[in-house]
């Protein structure tokens, strides 16, 4: 099958290439240069998800099979200070790629977020909960959706939450960058989330394209198992990585003073996904484990 994947340089997208490269043509695109010329995409094109024109000529040049659309621009605070970027990135951005998509008849994976959710459910998220996002990040990406469930003939919307990878700015990359050179890390502990693999994302893609995705109109969420606050996951961290000199304080959001609100509870329910795929997600812990140990 030809893929198509938007964002290919970016943490989801360089793992995800990499992995359906084994079975698949996979054609990149992102607004810069492929960083590796090992996990280079089999063709690639330098375009902007904003430029409308730029993505129907790629679109039309290449004709895939299926869309993967991962680009985005995830700073969640940078999106608060400058929300018509976040809107012409995130909304716009995804418009115009299921426009092309839809000119070719392809359909597309889109990939959402679990901050399209207030965070006030105390039981985990499912697609049926109605979304009402708490910030400008979040609703850019659920105008998004609505605006791909406009567009396209076919599509699946995939929510992930709390992202690591090596590709990419990361939590678990950022606690262990603060614990080479503090005694003392400042963690919130009134967030509670699902921290989720890059390559076990990557992997619950791969079980989706075992489905019909043809005429497809649906939602899925999908995380690695359990959950815990960024204090939890920050103390995680520096037990996997054997670092005991360093301790992590837990504080409260409003003594971040962070410029985004953040869903203080914001875990999905992946009983959809497994039931649809038969593939169960396996534990966070597991997950962060080896991600620390092979990258």
């Amino acid at each position: 099958m030809k893929i198509l994947i938007t964002g290919s340089n970016g943490m989801l997208g360089t793992d995800l290439s990499a992995l359906l490269a084994e079975d698949n043509h996979i054609v990149g695109v992102d607004i810069t240069d492929p960083p590796d010329p090992e996990r280079m995409p089999h063709s690639f094109h330098k375009a902007s998800i904003t430029d409308a024109a730029r993505m129907m000529e790629v679109m039309e040049e290449e004709t895939p099979e299926l869309v993967i659309h991962t680009a985005a621009w995830a700073d969640v605070d940078g999106c608060e200070k400058e929300p018509k970027k976040a809107e012409e990135v995130n909304t716009k951005g995804t418009f115009n790629t299921a426009k092309a998509a839809a000119r070719v008849g392809a359909p597309m994976i889109f990939i959402s977020t679990d901050f399209v959710f207030n965070g006030k459910k105390t039981t985990p998220y499912s697609e049926t909960d109605t979304p009402d996002p708490i910030s400008v990040y979040g609703r850019t990406k659920y105008e998004a959706e609505r605006e791909l469930e406009n567009v396209m003939g076919s599509y699946v919307i995939l929510r992930i939450s709390w992202l690591f990878g090596r590709n990419g700015k990361n939590f678990v990359n950022t606690i262990i960058s603060k614990a080479g050179f503090q005694n003392k890390i400042s963690v919130v502990n009134d967030q509670t989330g699902s921290p989720t693999y890059t390559k076990d994302i990557s992997q619950a893609i791969r079980k989706l394209l075992e489905t019909d995705l043809s005429s497809r109109r649906d939602i899925f969420h999908v995380s690695n198992s359990g959950s815990c606050s960024w204090y939890e996951f920050a103390k995680r961290i520096l037990e996997v990585k054997g670092i005991k000199r360093v301790k992590v304080e837990p504080v409260s959001s409003k003594d971040l003073a962070r410029p985004a609100a953040r869903p203080p509870f914001s875990v999905l329910d992946n009983t959809k996904f497994e039931t649809e795929t038969g593939y169960v997600m396996r534990p966070w812990q597991e997950a962060l484990e080896v991600y620390l140990k092979n990258g």
